[in-house]
């Protein structure tokens, strides 16, 4: 993976860590109270066990047709023609490899995404030795998602012996209503975004424990391999865009998340009280093209003369540069939709990555080598400059209107 040839140009990339890499999904309960996640995990290298379907239902395209405000069934087909092949370099339900203590990071998606959509951030981080669980939400902002009810007398199953006694519900994102006001929307939703990650480091920390988990989805993955692998003392949260919001109200709700990485922050649904309440570190990883004076200045907010906050921009990167879906797609495309921009989506992944473990080694006192990448924290490199690339107004313009 040392090289960014042309042959790579359609693939998520795989992880440059130590470890191989499994993904398993986990729907603790069948209705929408559950906690739902893929993990990523370092996994016993075996060549049983099948590289995961990168989006692994079609619902989620016509979720992903509904944001991108087309039609269902056009989008369905395009999608399901080019990325309905699509694996991601997991290994699915692979053994958990046990034997050493890994620190934990809870993953929050964007708006319009869902879990399965930062496998290379997840699958990257994992190689070196993190277990990582990127949260679907069921706030209405993913594009879709979805939860089981018990089916109704009515739906009888007498007559079909398959027939399944819950059925799956889905749900869509949930657009504002046209000339509403919008923050009451996001803010309820960070809310419950934020509730569902301390949900996800609850459950873990259980597994953690030995506790025995139902999973309401089908699996034979051996979750009892997990007993006691997990650092409790090492636990970061992170997120992109609606998710780094996310990852930063989680922070403010509970101390056990020692450090934050905020991947192109939308500050958006944060009121300012969030922001003297956080004690943790927080690195803010931006994109050249996506950010605007108001928003850094909310970030600007968090500085801090007691913990480190850092901020830095990646030149020629975008805010689709983030999710996978910069892989995928080819050039023209990728300038169409703005998933790709000028910087080789490898070189600026590898930039987020690096930089992430470089400040998850400061944070939670690991003994690894990440800290080979401490330059870039600063944000000093080939591709990336310390702050921001965006011009602010004198300090005393700072005013904040919601």
């Amino acid at each position: 993976m040392g090289s960014y040839s042309s042959i790579q140009f359609c693939g998520i990339p795989q992880g440059k860590g130590p470890h191989t890499v499994g993904c398993t999904d986990l729907m603790s309960d069948h209705t929408i109270q559950g906690s739902f996640f893929r993990l990523y995990y370092p996994c016993v290298d075996s060549d049983e066990y099948e590289e995961a379907v990168w989006i692994p239902k079609r619902e989620y395209y016509q979720g992903l047709a509904d944001m991108l405000k087309l039609n269902r069934t056009l989008v369905d087909l395009i999608l399901s023609y080019y990325f309905g092949s699509v694996k991601c370099p997991a290994k699915m339900n692979a053994p958990f490899k046990p034997g050493e203590k890994y620190p934990l990071v809870i993953f929050s998606h964007g708006l319009g995404a869902f879990r399965t959509l930062y496998s290379a951030i997840c699958i990257g981080l994992a190689s070196h030795g993190f277990v990582v669980a990127a949260v679907e939400h069921r706030d209405e902002s993913a594009s879709a998602t979805f939860y089981f009810r018990e089916r109704s007398s009515a739906d009888s199953c007498e007559e079909d012996e398959e027939c399944e006694p819950l059925e799956e519900v889905w749900m869509y994102n949930k657009l504002p209503k046209p000339g509403a006001d919008e923050f009451p929307l996001r803010l309820e939703q960070v809310q419950k975004r934020a509730d569902e990650c301390l949900q996800a480091l609850d459950l873990i920390l259980d597994i953690n424990t030995g506790k025995p988990i139902t999973n309401a989805l089908p699996s034979d993955f051996d979750w009892s391999l997990i007993k006691g692998s997990i650092d409790v003392q090492k636990v970061a949260v992170a997120g992109h865009s609606f998710g780094a919001a996310t990852a930063i109200k989680a922070l403010g709700r509970d101390s056990r998340f020692r450090c934050g990485i905020a991947l192109d922050a939308w500050m958006f649904s944060l009121r300012d009280e969030i922001f003297s309440a956080i004690r943790q570190p927080v690195i803010f990883i931006n994109s050249e093209k996506f950010q605007w004076a108001d928003n850094i200045l909310l970030m600007k907010k968090m500085d801090s003369s007691c913990v480190e906050r850092k901020m830095i921009t990646i030149k020629g990167s975008v805010h689709q540069s983030f999710p996978d879906f910069t892989f995928l797609t080819g050039y023209l495309i990728g300038k169409i939709f703005k998933l790709k921009g000028e910087i080789d989506p490898y070189v600026g992944m590898d930039i987020i990555i690096n930089v992430t473990l470089a400040f998850l080694q400061r944070h939670l006192g690991l003994q690894k080598d990440f800290n080979k990448w401490d330059p870039l924290i600063d944000g000093e490199g080939e591709f990336v400059i310390p702050g921001t690339n965006i011009d602010l107004p004198p300090t005393h313009a700072e005013a904040m209107p919601h």
